[in-house]
């Protein structure tokens, strides 16, 4: 596998996973009431753990991203 390829695969996934990333905020900002709703009726918790739940959700989302995908596309942006 070369470098270029390496670079197109991270550069896809670093695109793909910030996609998902930014349709599942919309989503959880469209119908915020519902979600939290099912969510705390599926696990017998509170809204607003639900809440919180869901922040550090895609919080570590976030950062697993940046980690996993970005950071070694850039790498490879800049050695190859």
């Amino acid at each position: 596998m070369t470098a270029e390829m390496l670079r197109a695969f991270f550069g896809w996934c670093t695109l793909l996973n910030w996609g998902l990333m930014i349709v599942s905020a919309l989503m959880i900002l469209a119908f915020r009431g519902w979600i939290f709703r099912i969510h705390a009726k599926l696990f017998g918790t509170t809204e607003e753990d639900v809440k919180k739940s869901l922040y550090l959700v895609m919080a570590g989302y976030k950062v697993a991203v940046f980690l996993f995908c970005a950071v070694p596309y850039l790498v490879l942006r800049i050695i190859a």
